[in-house]
């Protein structure tokens, strides 16, 4: 398995990726305050006032009035920032701080939001389309991260990107072979294991074509796909 923990693509448009540091930081935020046990034992609880419940939604069934915090669809966004474990946290939070700050550079601030969000919701509803009656809650922000995984591939296969394999070996490969395989794994798991697994693949797979598909509008005008005009270092002609 690769794990990302650096890429080799600097900012060209903007001077930080406040969004993308943003984003992690409530992120993390929710995940301590209210989900890790550390002040409050409020997963539960949190999970099911604030996660996608697909039979909720889709009124097959009733959330429990002390759950119902927020309208049904508003959860395609909350669900997004709520963690049921620190491994769930650290593994989306680490692809988005390799990946998130270049597609917030494509994009812009705003428009980069509107796009991670975006993603999360199309992925919320890939699963809910999916499994329809379903009462566990969805949670996290998977298929957020998914939607900026697909953008980065489709802006910069050919970036770089130092990886951990199988968390200790470290390597340069592009980003192709990095996402690629990642894109690979889901397609794979979505097809040998179906909806009923804890993983919630097609939750994924929403966000990696939302991600596609807005990318192509969203990004700035004049910012090219697949690292178009790229200027790679050659070796020196010899006479």
């Amino acid at each position: 398995m690769f794990v990302p923990i650096s890429d080799d693509n600097r900012l060209r448009h903007l001077p930080y990726q406040y969004v993308t540091v943003g984003l992690i930081a409530v992120n993390v935020l929710v995940y301590v305050f209210f989900t890790s046990g550390i002040f409050v034992d409020g997963l539960e609880p949190v999970a099911y006032s604030f996660g996608v419940i697909p039979a909720v939604f889709n009124d097959f069934r009733e959330l429990p009035s002390q759950y119902a915090v927020v309208p049904e669809g508003m959860t395609l966004v909350t669900y997004q920032f709520v963690h049921g474990g620190f491994l769930h946290l650290v593994s989306n939070m680490l692809f988005l701080w390799v990946f998130g700050d270049n597609v917030e550079d494509a994009m812009g601030h705003w428009r980069f939001l509107a796009f991670y969000l975006l993603c999360g919701a199309g992925a919320g509803l890939a699963h809910d389309l999916v499994q329809p009656r379903s009462v566990a809650p969805l949670v996290g922000a998977s298929g957020a991260v998914s939607g900026v995984i697909a953008a980065y591939l489709m802006l910069h296969p050919k970036v770089k990107v130092w990886v951990l394999v199988l968390w200790r070996l470290p390597l340069r490969l592009p980003a192709s072979w990095v996402l690629g395989f990642w894109v690979v794994l889901q397609v794979v798991m979505v097809a040998s294991t179906g909806s009923d697994e804890e993983v919630a693949w097609w939750a994924h797979i929403g966000g990696l074509v939302t991600g596609a598909v807005l990318v192509l509008f969203m990004r700035r005008r004049g910012v090219p796909l697949f690292d178009r005009g790229l200027v790679t270092a050659t070796q020196p002609n010899r006479r």
